[in-house]
């Protein structure tokens, strides 16, 4: 392919990859409640997703690392076509508009401008007694000893309508993304940066990470395991994007030849396709991996069979 052919230039430029998903049969929907004008999810099927970044120039499968521009998109949804005949596909989509500024644009006005971790700081922190608290308790089944910790480490703080909000953070300990989760919704703080949410208690250096897929799910087995002061329980919000992925190889690297790493991902398709990358990402740091499988469902689920038995 040529880098410098001035039509290729054009279609990269002048067709969005939103607009490919809109209009490729069977089309996938957009998923207006976890999308922003620069990170659109667009679903499709049971479990199928693809995220559109980039300004509608870039796109990644979360479930894989699959990725590209649009003439990759085009072939990764028909891959019986050749390059010539994607091309060919593409000339007539230059300049046509996808739906997706139309469909955000309200929500758009309603967002606050204030930064995720600024608006996280707003919040109040979690207290026994609140309709966050009652939720985590009685719906989640999370113990009241572990959530006690889990507000003193400042990962977990009231949000609206008696949910909760759960931080993701860099390696410099900064909010950079907020998990929204109560008991109708579930959904995240828009323009915020999806890395890892992380707990852990002690002091001691950590040669296990727990790796699931929701925040709840971490804390889970957490509270099952009554928190292992060797392990950093971690949730990466489902999909893992570039950001995750170095995130994960970071924390990786001084466990090399001494640590573990324990997929925590649910019970399902989509958890063994995580559990596969999750091995990957281990096997390639030189970490020791293994599959922490719920027996069915995911860690909640097991939590709250667990107070169902008892």
């Amino acid at each position: 392919m040529n880098g410098h052919d001035p039509e290729l230039e054009q279609i990269r430029d002048g067709v969005s990859c939103a607009l490919i998903l809109e209009r490729f049969p069977p089309v996938w929907r957009l998923d207006k409640a976890a999308s922003t004008p620069h990170c659109l999810k667009y679903r499709r099927g049971a479990g199928e997703i693809l995220i559109v970044n980039h300004d509608g120039r870039g796109w990644w499968d979360p479930q894989s690392d699959d990725k590209g521009d649009v003439f990759d998109l085009v072939q990764y949804l028909e891959p019986a076509l050749n390059f010539g005949q994607v091309r060919k596909a593409l000339r007539p989509l230059i300049g046509l508009s996808p739906t997706f500024p139309q469909a955000l644009r309200q929500q758009k006005r309603d967002q606050p401008d204030e930064p995720v971790a600024e608006r996280w700081s707003f919040r109040p922190e979690l207290r026994r007694g609140s309709r966050t608290w009652h939720y985590l308790t009685e719906v989640r089944c999370l113990p009241s000893w572990l959530l006690l910790r889990a507000a003193a480490a400042d990962v977990v703080r009231q949000g609206f309508y008696g949910g909760a909000w759960f931080a993701h953070r860099n390696d410099a300990g900064e909010v950079t993304h907020v998990e929204a989760r109560g008991p109708t919704f579930k959904g995240s703080l828009k323009h915020g940066v999806k890395i890892l949410f992380r707990f852990s208690q002690g002091t001691e250096p950590k040669h296990r990470l727990v790796l699931a897929e929701a925040p709840i799910n971490a804390l889970s087995v957490a509270a099952l395991e009554r928190i292992r002061t060797d392990t950093l329980y971690l949730a990466t919000g489902g999909g893992m994007g570039p950001e995750t992925l170095a995130a994960i190889e970071c924390l990786l690297v001084p466990l090399a030849g001494v640590g573990v790493l324990c997929s925590a991902a649910d019970a399902d398709a989509a958890g063994e396709r995580f559990a596969a990358r999750h091995q990957l990402l281990a096997e390639a740091a030189g970490v020791s991996f293994g599959r922490l499988a719920p027996p069915s469902g995911d860690w909640n689920d097991v939590l709250k069979a667990g107070r169902a038995a008892a």
